[in-house]
């Protein structure tokens, strides 16, 4: 558990990040850092860790200077606060003071590197994706989800609930919808659900008009083939309890945020919400993993990595 100590550390250190931003725009207005270039390293990290002490830290307390790296295209500066390492960065010409230094070239590796979390194994794995349906990272997370069901759907028990309607009234007919349609045409509901963010959530989103998302949706099961009567008949007589239903077992599990994942009974801390990250996921959740386990999906997507 954090300590108070801890928590009191924390505050001081978002304290000096948050005033480090603030003032680089008078820094460079005021020219305090053009004089830098002509400086040395030692110099210029002398020079960062008295402005640090005379102007950013709480009265009576002082940072220290660690140590400064030439880092080729800038100098990295760490300095110490109250027990708590914090380093930071000029570029070479003095400039600019920031927080956080990344080679552009590094950027795809991190991306992709993820915690591995271990879930529980069964025969026939339970996946549940819990979402908001017209949350922008609950809607591009469903269509990886999708993609990986139309593979794996046979194999495992895959499932979208919708547990909020945080964005009005077109959230929860579109909520009621797609429950609907896994209820009654679970056969079609994954050709729906990877091309609802095309056909419906781009149309609807920004107005969100319940009548665009009713038509849409309709024109959207018409071309896929699906029993339009059938979905808007459960709709309006068993709609409001199937969401009922998700909203319960989200609550069950705890959950507060839209994309949300939970596999065999366990939530999922972070995943990669590409095709090929999400069905990484679920296949390791197998006893025996099937064959389609070793097909290749996209491993990129364009979601945002936020949620609701």
């Amino acid at each position: 558990m954090e300590s108070k100590n801890e928590r009191i550390n924390l505050k001081n250190i978002l304290l000096i990040i948050f005033v480090f931003s603030t003032v680089l725009l008078l820094l460079d207005k005021f020219g305090i850092f053009t004089s830098f270039f002509i400086l040395s390293s030692n110099d210029i990290g002398k020079k960062v860790i008295d402005f640090i002490n005379n102007n950013l830290v709480e009265p009576g307390t002082y940072a220290k200077l660690i140590s400064v790296r030439d880092m080729g295209s800038y100098y990295e500066i760490l300095t110490e606060y109250q027990g708590n390492k914090i380093p930071v960065y000029v570029s070479k010409d003095g400039k600019v003071l920031f927080l956080q230094a990344i080679e552009i070239t590094e950027t795809k590796k991190i991306q992709k590197t993820q915690n591995v979390q271990e879930v529980p194994k069964r025969e026939r794995p339970e996946v549940e994706l819990y979402i908001f349906s017209y949350c922008p990272y609950g809607v591009t997370t469903l269509h990886s989800f999708a993609i990986v069901g139309k593979l794996l759907g046979n194999k495992a028990e895959m499932k979208v609930k919708f547990f909020s309607d945080m964005h009005g009234e077109h959230e929860l007919q579109q909520n009621m919808i797609q429950a609907c349609i896994q209820e009654v045409e679970s056969s079609k509901y994954w050709d729906y659900a990877i091309k609802f963010q095309e056909s419906v959530y781009s149309k609807c989103a920004r107005s969100r008009d319940v009548n665009c998302d009713k038509n849409e949706s309709i024109a959207l099961m018409k071309e896929i083939g699906i029993d339009i009567d059938k979905v808007m008949k459960c709709v309006e007589k068993k709609g409001k309890e199937l969401y009922n239903r998700d909203v319960n077992d989200a609550n069950r599990y705890g959950l507060t945020g839209s994309p949300s994942l939970v596999i065999n009974g366990v939530k999922v801390i972070r995943f990669d919400r590409s095709p090929e990250g999400i069905k990484r996921l679920i296949c390791s959740s197998f006893v025996n993993p099937p064959d389609e386990c070793s097909q290749t999906l996209p491993s990129s997507s364009s979601e945002a990595t936020g949620g609701c």
